[in-house]
C-alpha cells in the first residue's frame, strides 16, 4: 500500500500537476491581483510588481513543463490542455472569492466544455 502511494505521489504525472498547480496560484495574482490591490497606482508599477510575481510562477511551470513532456508521461497537447484545465481550476475560486466576482450560466457551460476536452484529449489516444 505505502510503495503504491509512493509511485502515484513520486510519478512525473503528479509532480506536473502539483507545479502547475503551484505556478498558476503564482500566475493568476501576477495576472489579475493588480486589479484589486493596484488600481489606483500607474499601470508600470503594476507591470514591474506583476513580472516580479511571474517569476516565482516561471520557476514552477519550466520544471512542470519539462517533467511533464518526458517521453512516455504527456504529450504536447495533454499538457496543454491539463494546464487550461488547471488554470480556470485555480482562476475560479481566486475570482469568486478574492475579487468578489459571481458565477453565471455561461461560465457554467464552459467549464462543461473544458471537462469534454479533458477527455477528448485523454480518452482518445492515437
Amino acid at each position: 500500500m505505502l510503495e503504491s502511494l509512493k509511485a502515484i505521489w513520486f510519478s512525473p504525472v503528479t509532480r506536473t500537476v502539483l507545479l502547475l498547480v503551484m505556478s498558476n496560484v503564482f500566475m493568476t495574482f501576477a495576472w489579475y491581483g493588480h486589479l484589486k490591490n493596484l488600481s489606483q497606482k500607474p499601470w508600470y508599477i503594476a507591470a514591474v510588481i506583476s513580472w516580479g510575481i511571474a517569476f516565482f510562477e516561471y520557476m514552477l511551470q519550466v520544471p512542470a513543463n519539462r517533467i511533464g513532456h518526458q517521453p512516455g508521461v504527456l504529450t504536447l497537447p495533454q499538457l496543454k490542455i491539463l494546464q487550461e484545465v488547471i488554470t480556470l481550476s485555480v482562476f475560479v475560486p481566486f475570482a469568486l472569492l478574492y475579487m468578489g466576482e459571481s458565477i453565471r450560466w455561461n461560465h457554467i457551460c464552459a467549464g462543461i466544455c473544458l471537462i469534454l476536452a479533458v477527455i477528448f484529449i485523454f480518452a482518445f489516444k492515437n
